[in-house]
C-alpha cells in the first residue's frame, strides 16, 4: 500500500545517529544527554518497595495524588507559585509527552507557533502534526540570548503559541529577569500561550536564579510549564515528567493525555513522591553539575577548541573553527570515527541547518568518562 507521510522530510533524529556511530565505532558518547552514572541506590530501593507494595496498576489518569502534592509543595516553595494539585498538575510519561500533549491543547490549523533556534527536534514536528505554522526566531550566536525585536516583529493576529526553553537545550543559555519582563511587555495584549520547557530548571550555574513562568503571574495564567523527573534524578530512561499549567488548560492538556499514555508507571510515581522528600538531592543539583562543567573545561584547557558560555543544562557547546571549517555535520561525524568521541552538531536544530562551526557535548558523565574524552579532544 503506498501512503503520504504526514512528515516526508524527517528521518532517525540526530541524537539516534550519533549513538548508533558512537557504539558501531567504541567512541565516547557524549552525543545524547543521558548520565553514564546510576540513580540514587534509594531511589531504585522505593522503586522496588513500592513494587512489592502491591502498587502496579494503572495510577490515575492525572498522576499519583502523593507525587502531585509533592510537585505542588515544590513548586510553591522554589517560585511561590500555587498550583491546585487536583486540577492543575498532570504527570506525563516523560516531558516530550507533556510537549506533545500542550502544544495539541491548543494550536489549530494554520496557527503560527513562534520556536527559537537552535530548538529541540520535537517542537516543529509536534506543532505542523497538528496543523499549525512553526515561525522561527534564531538566539543570536554566540551568547545564545534573544532577540526579542525579532520575537515582537513576528507575532501576527495567526500566533497562538510562542514555546520557551530555559535552561536552553542545546545551547546552555538561561532566560534572565530581564528577558522575562520583556515577555510579559511583549504578550500582555494578545491572546498567545506559552510552552515552558524546564526541564533543566535544578541545573543552572554560578548562582544564576532560575526564572520559570510559573513565577510571573501574568505569564502562569496562559502558559503550560513543563519539566522532567529523568533529568533531576539521573533517571531519563524512566520517562516521568510533569505539566504544570492553570484548571482550564489543564483541562484541554489532560484531555489530549488521557489518549496518549492514560497513566504513567505507577510505583516509579510513587518512588519520586517520597524521594522529593529528600529535598537537598534536587536543590544541591546545580552544584553537582557545574563541578562537572568545571571538570570537562580544565581538562580541555590545553585543547584548540573554544568553548562558549554554559549557564544551564548539562551541555557544553565547543567552537571548532580553529581546527576544521568542514559543516558541523561532518566534523562531528569524523570526531566520532578517527578520533573516538561522539558530539551533536547543532545545525541539524535549524530549520536552515545554520551552521557556527560547534558542537554539542554532554557533560553528564562520571569524571573519568570526561577525562578520557577530554584526551582524546586534546590530542587534535
Amino acid at each position: 500500500m503506498k501512503f503520504e507521510s504526514k512528515l516526508p522530510e524527517l528521518e532517525v533524529t540526530i541524537f539516534s545517529i550519533m549513538t548508533q556511530l558512537s557504539i558501531d565505532y567504541g567512541a565516547i558518547n557524549l552525543s545524547q544527554g543521558f548520565p553514564d552514572f546510576d540513580a540514587h541506590p534509594e531511589l531504585i530501593s522505593l522503586v522496588e518497595k513500592h513494587m512489592r507494595e502491591g502498587h502496579n496498576q494503572y495510577a490515575p489518569m492525572q498522576g499519583a495524588v502523593a507525587l502531585r502534592e509533592r510537585i505542588s509543595e515544590k513548586v510553591s516553595k522554589l517560585y511561590g507559585a500555587q498550583y491546585d494539585p487536583a486540577t492543575e498538575i498532570t504527570v506525563t510519561s516523560g516531558a516530550t509527552e507533556a510537549v506533545f500533549a500542550a502544544i495539541s491543547a491548543v494550536v489549530w490549523k494554520d496557527d503560527e507557533v513562534i520556536i527559537f533556534e537552535p530548538a529541540y527536534d520535537a517542537y516543529d514536528p509536534i506543532v505542523r502534526l497538528n496543523g499549525g505554522k512553526p515561525v522561527y526566531a534564531q538566539l543570536k550566536f554566540p551568547e545564545y540570548s534573544v532577540d526579542w525585536g525579532l520575537v515582537k516583529n513576528a507575532l501576527t493576529n495567526k500566533t497562538k503559541l510562542i514555546i520557551l526553553n530555559s535552561p536552553h537545550n542545546p545551547t546552555g543559555a538561561v532566560l534572565s529577569k530581564k528577558d522575562i519582563s520583556t515577555l510579559i511587555d511583549i504578550v500582555q495584549h494578545t491572546k498567545v500561550f506559552i510552552v515552558s520547557d524546564e526541564v533543566y530548571e535544578h541545573i543552572i550555574f554560578d548562582g544564576l536564579p532560575h526564572e520559570s513562568v510559573a513565577k510571573y503571574p501574568e505569564l502562569a495564567e496562559r502558559s503550560f510549564v513543563i519539566s522532567s523527573f529523568g533529568k533531576t534524578y539521573h533517571t531519563t530512561g524512566w520517562k516521568i515528567g510533569y505539566c504544570l499549567a492553570p484548571k482550564q488548560l489543564s483541562i484541554e492538556f489532560q484531555k489530549i493525555h488521557q489518549y496518549l499514555t492514560f497513566a504513567s508507571n505507577t510505583p516509579i510515581q510513587l518512588a519520586y513522591a517520597e524521594f522529593m522528600q529528600s529535598k537537598n538531592l534536587y536543590l544541591d543539583l546545580s552544584n553537582f553539575y557545574q563541578q562537572k562543567r568545571d571538570k570537562f573545561l580544565s581538562c580541555l584547557s590545553e585543547s584548540r577548541f573554544n568553548a562558549l558560555p554554559c549557564k544551564g543544562t548539562y551541555f557544553q557547546m565547543l567552537d571548532y573553527s580553529q581546527i576544521s571549517h568542514e559543516p558541523d555535520t561532518a566534523y562531528a561525524k569524523r570526531l566520532t570515527t578517527e578520533y573516538g568521541v561522539a558530539a551533536i552538531p547543532p545545525s541539524v536544530l535549524y530549520h536552515q541547518q545554520d551552521d557556527h562551526k560547534v558542537l554539542r557535548f554532554c557533560f553528564a558523565k562520571k569524571d573519568e568518562t570526561l577525562e578520557r574524552a577530554a584526551e582524546k579532544l586534546c590530542r587534535i
